[in-house]
């Protein structure tokens, strides 16, 4: 076997979950190509640890691996193969010295292999024709979010902001490794991973909302195979004007008693100006008046949602003597 995956961890072969993740950690702050800068044998090397990772971390790929050793892949061939390929053949299949595998007669001598011992990659290019050749994938960095909080008007406009957000990278003063000469890492406290503020300009769609996801490529924690990205969770702070239900906007417009009683006009704010609304005779307060498209755009979209203007009819205070008289006259002309 060209690489033993526990030799490569530095893990017995009855290493526990928990001892297998923190070799794989330890082992992969130190390696990792952002700490070692165009060193191929540190890249190469970290891409064999995260191989064996990936399969000892997995029950049951680890169980297939403990069996078939390098050729684990192929384990549910062999399966298929019957009993007679392995329990009860002529091969008892076993690991040598070094990693090897061997394979030897028990008995027979029908299969004309008496004795191999060796590479199995080269035992199975000589059965199949072919190299079962298994090459380690590259792995993507973590996404990560981060929370910002944003205006009304903003998610009704768009805009840019500058954010600042904590990143995680190897410790620079210990490689990543946690310990300097033996000794734990101040800078990093033995965690072998340090955090910095990273600022960034983003831009904010129009009709995001709170809970919205907004996606920033590439800026999420680093990896062999690439950053992840960043998710801006949003949350839009209350207006002291405008109440938004989804993509629906709702206002409180006031309105003058005799304007409500005659009709006329008045103005209804929106985050883009005010608008003017005809308001018909003998309006009720509490009336709600819809206005088509005003409300916020929807995400992605031209589109706008509605808005619900409420009227609140407004009594008139410090009447005059004048005043008083008419609505005298008014609570003759019609009493209670």
């Amino acid at each position: 076997m060209a690489n033993n995956y526990y030799d490569i961890l530095g893990v017995k072969r009855d290493a526990s979950e928990q001892e297998i993740k923190q070799a794989y950690r330890r082992l992969a702050r130190q390696h990792h190509p952002d700490v070692n800068p165009g060193n191929k044998s540190a890249e190469d090397r970290f891409k064999k640890i995260n191989e064996a990772y990936e399969v000892l971390s997995d029950k049951d790929k680890r169980q297939k691996y403990d069996q078939y050793g390098d050729q684990w892949q192929h384990a549910d061939r062999f399966a298929q193969a019957g009993p007679q390929a392995h329990s009860a053949g002529p091969f008892d299949f076993a690991q040598g010295k070094s990693g090897q595998a061997r394979w030897q007669d028990m008995g027979g001598g029908a299969t004309g292999f008496h004795h191999f011992e060796g590479d199995i990659d080269s035992l199975f290019d000589e059965m199949f024709g072919r190299t079962y050749a298994r090459q380690a994938r590259p792995r993507r960095g973590q996404d990560a979010e981060s929370p910002i909080e944003i205006t009304l008007e903003e998610a009704y406009n768009s805009a840019t902001r500058t954010i600042a957000f904590p990143t995680q990278a190897p410790c620079p003063t210990c490689g990543g490794s946690g310990v300097i000469q033996n000794l734990t890492c101040s800078n990093c406290r033995g965690t072998g991973v340090a955090t910095r503020v990273q600022r960034l300009e983003v831009k904010i769609p129009a009709g995001v909302r709170t809970g919205s996801r907004i996606r920033v490529a590439g800026k999420g924690q680093s990896g062999s195979g690439g950053a992840g990205d960043l998710y801006l969770v949003v949350t839009v702070r209350p207006h002291p004007v405008f109440e938004c239900k989804g993509d629906d906007l709702y206002v409180e417009v006031p309105i003058p008693l005799t304007v409500a009683a005659l009709g006329g006009e008045v103005q209804v704010p929106t985050p883009k100006g005010k608008l003017a609304l005809r308001v018909p005779a003998e309006t009720q307060n509490g009336k709600v008046f819809r206005l088509a498209g005003q409300g916020m755009p929807h995400l992605g979209e031209s589109s706008r949602g509605d808005m619900f203007a409420r009227a609140n009819v407004v009594l008139p205070t410090h009447l005059t003597e004048a005043e008083k008289e008419l609505f005298r006259k008014l609570h003759g002309l019609r009493p209670t």
